[in-house]
């Protein structure tokens, strides 16, 4: 029988249960370049994403579309449906609302990768008797999701929402300025951490400004000529990217970078190589998203939504 995950039940896996599988999951050796390239389909009105991807026992696909005159309509800009296998029959088990899953998956993928970095900056702010300092580029459900997620494994003392024209705070930050302010760049000055979750097609941190400790958790861009992070900023930190391949067919700010001069294709780190990273730079985790992870989250929520255990397949 096939199991529906509406947006509810995918979410009620919680921030804390989808970090510790994705981490579970990269320790066990997760290799996102094992998969299939995503396939990104033109259409008239956006985009189309199949993602799909076998581990572990499990085998999900994830279709996705990427409207972007949805905004302007008041509709959601990505619609997104998951459909979780079997291996071993190829059988059906479950389909889980897309977006919901997107939504959860990519910060637990940004936190669990940098979460020891994230770890050792609270510690610091702990004996000045406050948490991090948070400026987040983008008040959008990923904006909303990593601030949630990172609250959940670290404490923070405040967070600033930095978008387009401003507006009104959302509930889970404490300010929202526009992108103009003169304010932005004193908090980005201070912030021990940095989120950029936008549709932006060019940089909206200037680099010059980040901490040389601070962590930059950078998920809003997937295509190789789009970016939110200039090349001073990826020439000065240390770049942490899902997979190589990955970032240097879709991450923009990579490509980009690549391309100025400032970074080097063989510097960048996967979460594996990632215990040799410098203390004295910034910290980049630069995401495009890819169907393992998906499918790891995809399979625990079912696992809760269940009560399954084990290994299938």
């Amino acid at each position: 029988m096939t199991v529906s995950l509406d947006a509810a039940d995918v979410s009620a896996l919680g921030p804390v249960a989808a970090v510790a599988a994705v981490r579970d999951a990269l320790a066990g050796g997760l290799d996102p370049d094992g998969d299939v390239p995503r396939a990104v389909v033109p259409l008239a009105h956006g985009q189309g994403l199949l993602m799909p991807s076998e581990h572990g026992g499990w085998y999900g696909v994830k279709v996705a579309t990427v409207a972007p005159g949805n905004t302007a309509r008041g509709l959601r800009r990505i619609n997104a449906t998951y459909l979780l296998h079997d291996s071993a029959t190829l059988t059906p088990v479950a389909l889980l609302d897309g977006v919901a899953l997107t939504t959860l998956r990519t910060p637990a993928v940004s936190v669990a990768v940098g979460l020891e970095w994230l770890r050792a900056l609270a510690a610091g702010c702990g004996g000045e008797g406050r948490g991090l300092r948070l400026v987040v580029f983008g008040a959008g459900p990923q904006g909303e999701g990593h601030v949630a997620t990172v609250r959940a494994h670290v404490p923070v003392a405040d967070v600033a929402v930095v978008t387009r024209r401003g507006g009104p705070v959302p509930g889970w930050a404490d300010r929202h300025l526009a992108a103009d302010d003169g304010g932005v760049a004193d908090l980005v000055r201070r912030a021990e951490a940095v989120v950029t979750a936008t549709s932006a097609r060019r940089p909206v941190v200037d680099g010059r400004l980040v901490r040389d400790d601070a962590v930059v958790l950078a998920v809003g861009s997937h295509e190789p000529d789009v970016r939110e992070l200039d090349s001073v900023l990826m020439g000065r930190a240390t770049v942490v990217v899902e997979s190589r391949e990955i970032a240097l067919r879709e991450a923009g700010d990579v490509v980009l970078a690549i391309r100025e001069g400032t970074l080097a294709p063989d510097g960048l780190v996967t979460p594996a190589d990632l215990s040799g990273a410098r203390a004295d730079r910034p910290l980049v985790v630069k995401t495009c998203g890819a169907g393992r992870q998906d499918l790891v989250v995809a399979v625990a929520a079912y696992r809760r939504k269940t009560g399954t255990v084990g290994r299938r397949g």
